[in-house]
């Protein structure tokens, strides 16, 4: 594996991301930010962050197979959820949490929750980035 994940001494343990990734693979994998799309281009979970969210992660493991990586190898996570506030947390975990049993990984890459306004594109409200090393 080429990512080595850390929670260093003095920063907060978090339960759902590590703080640092070490990559020393010699290959990078960039994932453009994955919406709540089907293979179909059909909306999954329209109004319900959950099923959004889990469709993003599972979206972001499907580009990762197909440049041959898997969660294991990411490094970074970005999450964009339009119009973010405090108490969706929840729902945005229980979305995570339920992708991550489906794809049967544990890993808990670095990751960045960015809230903003709708973007140029009609689209769900939640993309999900990732960048991996091999």
């Amino acid at each position: 594996m080429a990512i080595t994940l850390l929670n260093p001494d003095g920063l907060p343990a978090i339960d759902v991301y590590h703080q640092v990734a070490v990559a020393t693979g010699s290959r990078t994998v960039h994932v453009a930010g994955q919406v709540s799309w089907d293979a179909d281009g059909a909306t999954v979970g329209a109004g319900d962050l959950a099923a959004q969210v889990e469709q993003c992660y599972l979206n972001v493991a499907t580009a990762l197979a197909g440049a041959g990586a898997t969660f294991d190898d990411v490094a970074k996570l970005t999450v964009h959820v339009v119009d973010w506030t405090p108490d969706q947390m929840p729902a945005l975990l229980e979305g995570v949490h339920r992708a991550t049993a489906k794809i049967g990984t544990t890993a808990t890459p670095p990751a960045t929750l960015l809230g903003g306004a709708p973007g140029p594109v009609p689209a769900p409200g939640v993309a999900v980035a990732a960048g991996a090393c091999l």
